[in-house]
């Protein structure tokens, strides 16, 4: 006998409908297998199976996080493919920074009404996000909340699991004064600072054109993930830091990558900022500070490495540059 129940469906969950968004995910969820992902969807747990040759001492790292405000505004656009990109980012950017290679990934997925197509469609962005990230996604849950979320909105939030060799986590406490500061580029705002960003943007249409999109579409550019990029960086031992910026921007997260007795010394006019976050300082009047301490202000990544080492990084990351220099102090970062 299949699984139903009227009951269930007159208070609001409607079970098949969640059978028949599996259904959908599936051709998603196969571009994401590697070799160690075992099973298919549908049971209890993931099962992965982890390699280690040729590690001294493999070490897994985890990391959890959620899209956030950002999808308010996937609601008011009714576009659902981009901020599972975002949830992978989120996490998987997380793990690469302590120099783990990212395994696998698990989504949750909370909603006032399962409607299959949608939910396809978020786990499709989950699953582009999992692809460029080389992680498989090994399971997930989708769970109908009716009078808990609206009926149009949903939240959604995962974790991922990496692994890395012990002697080669990143160490912060390499980190010396004349070590490189380079910069990565973000795709965009990433999916930080959106309170401010929805307050900035209350009364603009999203539809209005912005450079060559609209101001809708820039904004939910989903976060730029960075496993592919740092990985040979990692293996080659080119780098001894990195930070992820992501909520707190330059000011919170940069110092994390520094051990005590060092700044970070940042050379604002090598910054190469995109016109989104110009447009939301002026139509928010947002103190310069302000920015520097809620976005990333087009820097998604930053790397610290011998002076040695930074013309090699340089040519192994397009569009990287050189931010700044790291000097003695206790100032944490310091732009000027």
């Amino acid at each position: 006998m299949k699984s139903y129940s009227e009951s269930y469906k007159a208070s609001g969950v409607d079970i098949t409908a969640g059978y028949k968004a599996v259904e959908l995910m599936k051709t998603h969820i196969a571009r994401t297998l590697t070799s160690g992902a075992l099973g298919g969807v549908g049971g209890f747990g993931g099962l992965f199976a982890l390699d280690v040759k040729g590690m001294e001492q493999p070490v897994l790292v985890s990391g959890t996080d959620g899209v956030g405000t950002k999808l308010k505004l996937a609601f008011q656009m009714d576009k659902h493919d981009t901020v599972g990109v975002d949830c992978v980012a989120m996490c998987v950017n997380d793990v690469i920074v302590c120099g783990a290679k990212p395994l696998f990934f698990l989504d949750y997925i909370a909603c006032g009404k399962n409607v299959p197509e949608k939910i396809a469609e978020i786990v499709s962005g989950v699953c582009e996000g999992c692809v460029q990230a080389g992680a498989a996604l090994t399971g997930g849950e989708t769970a109908e909340m009716p009078g808990f979320y609206p009926e149009n909105e949903y939240d959604l939030a995962g974790f991922c699991v990496g692994v890395v060799d012990k002697p080669k986590i990143l160490d912060k406490s390499a980190v010396k004064p004349g070590d490189v500061l380079i910069a990565l580029p973000s795709s965009g705002v990433h999916s930080n600072g959106f309170s401010l960003v929805r307050k900035i943007i209350a009364d603009l249409d999203l539809n209005m054109p912005f450079g060559k999109t609209t101001l809708g579409e820039a904004l939910l550019t989903p976060t730029r993930i960075y496993v592919k990029d740092l990985l040979p960086l990692i293996d080659s031992g080119l780098i001894k830091s990195a930070a992820h910026i992501t909520g707190g921007g330059f000011y919170e997260n940069i110092p994390r990558s520094l051990p005590e007795g060092v700044t970070a010394k940042i050379d604002k006019s090598a910054l190469r900022t995109p016109e989104i976050f110009f447009f939301l300082q002026e139509k928010g009047n947002i103190p310069e500070r302000d920015m520097f301490n809620t976005f990333n202000m087009g820097v998604g990544m930053t790397l610290t490495s011998d002076p040695d080492n930074a013309l090699k990084i340089l040519s192994l990351c397009p569009g990287s540059y050189v931010l700044g220099e790291i000097v003695d102090g206790n100032e944490g970062v310091i732009i000027a």
